[in-house]
């Protein structure tokens, strides 16, 4: 499956900062961001543009702007006509700054948009970034349930009709949280896998014979939750008698979303097994894991410590045994 590019328009996040806006830019209320990163411009006031990426939002900030105060207006009105040159989506001044008049001077006439924060630079900074990181992040969507298991985030795949969402279902009658049900949006958010619902569907789920369930509705506001981080893959598949399954638990899966490993186990499906059990152990076990304790580790460890202990012993017993038979035939010979 595809990995989607996402965007944001400018106007909403003037919106949801509640900018003001000093200069409306062309295509203001079309422009679309689609860089996470924000840039301060202050080598770029010093006339240095190479490895500049004009498509990041640009924060000017109290730094820069006492250090233009200082420059005569030709020197400022020359180093805002270079950098409005560049196709830059917009400029923000931080701490409700005043904007010099060669500033709105060469915005007017490159046509780029000046907005304003009341927020102190390193407060809107990384409020703004924070926002683009999740708007922009690269995403992916698998079928699947995404459920919060004691903390831990669970997505459970599988065939259709093998049994997750009805599993589901099971666990959050256990008191456990549904994120996401057939449809779960994965966002690689920084180090992590971050999976939601689409909006179309939060909260709703799937039962073959029922029909669409409202999850929020019929269990409470606890039985929801609406992002989680991915930490365990379970994978449900029928069961095959053919197929060896792993008893110990030593041989430790990954499936890779999004560039990142994840770890996964395949549980089989039969009548008679609860499932919705299987998997708060697989969450507990796998919180263990990532704690630093791994069972399946300790006993191999506890299974090699005791074979040795025997095996120094069955040494210890052939070495009396020889000695005795040693005794006795040279005690014959005398």
């Amino acid at each position: 499956m595809a990995v989607s590019q996402s965007s944001v328009k400018l106007s909403k996040l003037v919106e949801r900062f509640e900018l003001e806006i000093l200069n409306p830019g062309k295509n203001y209320e079309r422009c679309l961001i689609r860089e996470a990163d924000i840039n301060r411009p202050a080598l770029q006031i010093l006339g240095f543009f190479d490895y500049f990426n004009p498509n990041r939002i640009q924060v000017l900030g109290k730094v820069e702007w006492t250090y233009l105060s200082n420059q005569p207006e030709e020197e400022r009105r020359k180093c805002f006509d270079a950098f409005f040159r560049m196709p830059i989506p917009a400029l923000i001044l931080s701490r409700s700054l005043e904007p010099f008049p060669e500033l709105m001077e060469m915005a007017v006439k490159y046509k780029r948009t000046i907005l304003r924060s009341k927020e102190a630079t390193s407060v809107f900074i990384p409020s703004l970034q924070s926002v683009l990181q999740a708007t922009l992040s690269p995403r992916i969507t698998r079928h699947g349930v995404l459920l919060d298991v004691y903390g831990e985030g669970v997505l459970i795949m599988g065939e259709s009709g093998v049994g997750k969402s009805e599993t589901a279902v099971e666990l959050i009658k256990r008191g456990h949280r549904l994120v996401a049900d057939d449809a779960v949006e994965i966002r690689h958010i920084g180090p992590m896998l971050v999976g939601s619902a689409p909006e179309l569907i939060r909260h709703y789920i799937e039962l073959r014979g029922i029909g669409i369930v409202d999850v929020r509705q019929l269990f409470g506001m606890s039985a929801i939750k609406e992002d989680k981080e991915v930490d365990l893959v379970v994978n449900l598949e029928p069961w095959n008698e053919n197929t060896f399954y792993d008893r110990l638990g030593t041989n430790e899966e990954f499936t890779t979303i999004l560039d990142r490993k994840i770890p996964v186990i395949t549980i089989p499906v039969k009548p008679g097994r609860n499932l919705a059990v299987i998997v708060e152990v697989a969450a507990m076990n796998n919180r263990n894991k990532r704690m630093g304790y791994n069972a399946a580790k300790e006993f191999s460890a506890q299974l090699d410590a005791h074979f040795e202990q025997m095996l120094h012993e069955s040494q210890m017993d052939s070495a009396d045994d020889y000695e005795e038979y040693d005794d006795l035939t040279y005690g014959e010979e005398d």
